[in-house]
């Protein structure tokens, strides 16, 4: 998570911290943070000039990712060798989503939830 603001960082562990203590059998994981301008256009290219799906709109300096202030973060299978990205999974079968128990921690540290098309539903912006 380097090159994150620090606030945002301090609150990125808190969140794996709380949402680690909620969830009993998967667990989250922060996969990504602070993007380079070239990161960037690389992602903004990927489904326009390179293969793959669209997954973001934004160009180097337009992604709040350029200045640090957003995370990515997926839920990781108990032998830790998995991302999941299953946002209606109630793994745990607590009666909840276990991803929507992490967005409820994350609210509640100040991040919102910005779920931009399937593939970026991991998406946390601090407000």
């Amino acid at each position: 998570m380097n090159e994150l603001n620090t606030y945002v960082e301090k609150q990125a562990h808190l969140l794996e911290v709380y949402a680690n203590k909620r969830l009993t059998i998967y667990k989250m994981k922060i996969t990504h943070g602070f993007r380079l301008f070239a990161e960037q256009n690389a992602l903004l290219a990927q489904g326009r000039t390179k293969p793959g799906n669209k997954v973001t709109n934004a160009r180097d300096g337009q992604s709040i990712y350029n200045y640090g202030l957003a995370i990515d973060i997926c839920l990781i299978t108990p032998d830790g060798k998995k991302a999941v990205w299953d946002t209606k999974a109630d793994f745990d079968k607590g009666g909840k989503s276990d991803w929507m128990e992490v967005v409820e921690e994350a609210k509640k540290l100040g991040f919102a939830w910005g779920e931009i098309g399937k593939v970026s539903m991991m998406h946390r912006i601090l407000k």
